[in-house]
């Protein structure tokens, strides 16, 4: 229950969370608040600033204008970022050591760290290696596009003048490319022993293609029980061929049929993606793009009318089921999730841009009005905390557990706070306050005591 301070809100206002143990201050409105709850702490002046920390798990957040520039930190772990291109970061590495890193993107990239040999600097277009980026573990470069190196896991690839020419290498793998007009590449058939000593076997392949993209002659997982032979006249005839699936497309994308042994089903598809029709065990769609389109399998299911007036998503598994019900992109969105194993279920509902209402496991629910963010990009804490203060005119938060319900109008120029026994209420910066704490019932009116009763009066909460 809200603490026995004074209430001017939105000029001032201290109380106590509903959904968590803690408290929050708001001053001037949605201009500055400060919050604290089991050992979390925000502070806040949006939409400029905010400061967030966690001691349970070291983790720190810092943001400036959200999210042109930001700083995150957990533990020895940080990185700073201006619009996603200017970025400091640090850290941990493998020798136990710390790393430093500076990127100014896409231009240049630098690493310094107690161990030289993961030091690495790259002054794009001209001279750089960089190491485990870009999804790469090495990457070198002069001149580039005129020569570069790049390796990932064994594969090693020379490129000379990107992406015309290159050659590549491997464990037991040959290949090179002279782009669009041909190229080839080979892998035989290896094994690997993983940490366990246990030896599994690494699929080969063979792939050709001439005058990219009208021409691909492929054969991959090589070796295995399922291996798969691609070949393409683009776009006049494409076949893909397997123990499990073949695949047959005459002036793709208007012509196409699948036969899925695996997974029992026949699909015949003209033109693609806008007319499908699947018949099978495996999986049962009908679509003509976009007045209809019914699909399910043994784990997804969708439906949509006059895309995208209506759409509907199903996922199912042992663990996990979710429904999502959207109607014109994001102006509607109805998303539920539920645990199979417990019956738990979430529950989502926003209008874009009037309302977000959501629900948790345990039930404790949440409306916010207005939400023109938080139901594009739901769970951004960055946004929740930066912007949503601004536009959230209306707050309603009730606690399932202990009865807990609060509301709040226009920054707390209306706030409302009751339990099972109790109520607090505030009105018009404070001019009118009430408060009955189980055993007395206080009114202020215009900062003034109207009356002080000590009386048993009977609340229900409502």
């Amino acid at each position: 229950m809200a603490q026995d301070e004074p209430s001017a809100g939105p000029a001032w206002q201290k109380f106590n969370l509903t959904l968590a143990d803690g408290t929050r201050t708001e001053i001037a409105g949605p201009f500055y608040y400060r919050e604290e709850s089991e050992g979390q702490s925000t502070e806040a002046w949006p939409p400029f600033y905010s400061h967030y920390s966690d001691t349970n798990v070291a983790a720190v957040e810092d943001d400036f204008l959200f999210p042109l520039l930001s700083r995150e930190a957990y533990g020895r772990e940080y990185r700073w970022q201006l619009a996603q291109l200017f970025s400091f970061a640090g850290g941990g590495v493998a020798d136990g050591g710390d790393a430093r890193r500076f990127t100014l993107y896409p231009l240049y990239f630098q690493q310094r760290s107690a161990d030289t040999n993961l030091d690495y600097t790259a002054v794009v277009p001209f001279y750089g290696h960089i190491k485990n980026r870009l999804m790469l573990n090495d990457v070198y470069f002069i001149m580039f596009p005129l020569y570069s190196e790049t390796r990932k896991h064994d594969m090693v690839t020379d490129n000379y003048l990107y992406p015309f020419f290159s050659l590549r290498r491997g464990d037991h793998l040959r290949g090179w490319k002279f782009w669009p007009l041909m190229g080839r590449e080979h892998k035989d058939i290896t094994s690997a022993t993983n940490g366990f000593g246990d030896v599994s076997l690494v699929p080969g392949h063979d792939n050709l293609f001439v005058l990219a993209p009208f021409y691909y002659h492929n054969s991959t997982d090589l070796g295995t029980d399922d291996p798969k032979k691609f070949l393409a006249v683009f776009p006049f005839y494409v076949q893909s061929r397997s123990p499990q699936r073949d695949s047959t497309s005459v002036i793709w994308p208007f012509f196409t049929w699948i036969d899925d042994r695996e997974r029992k089903y026949h699909e015949w598809q003209g033109p693609w993606p806008f007319v499908i029709f699947t018949r099978g065990e495996g999986k049962h769609t009908s679509r003509v793009f976009p007045i209809f389109s019914q699909s399910r399998d043994s784990r997804f299911e969708s439906d949509s009318y006059l895309w995208p007036l209506y759409q509907y998503h199903g996922y199912h598994t042992e663990l996990l089921e979710q429904k999502k019900t959207r109607m014109m992109f994001y102006l509607y969105e109805n998303t539920v999730e539920k645990n199979v194993t417990t019956g738990a279920q979430k529950h989502r509902v926003d209008m874009w841009p009037f309302f977000s209402w959501q629900k948790d496991t345990v039930g404790n629910e949440r409306l916010q009005v207005f939400s023109p963010l938080e139901s594009v990009l739901p769970g951004q804490r960055g946004i929740e905390r930066n912007w949503s203060p601004l536009w959230a005119v209306w707050r309603a938060e009730d606690n399932a557990t202990n009865g807990h319900r609060s509301r709040s109008l226009l920054w707390n120029l209306y706030r409302s706070e009751t339990t099972p026994v109790a109520k607090n209420t505030s009105l018009l910066f404070g001019l009118f306050q009430y408060k009955y704490d189980g055993a007395t019932e206080k009114l202020r009116l215009f900062y003034f005591p109207a009356f002080n009763v000590h009386k048993q009066v009977k609340w229900s909460g409502k």
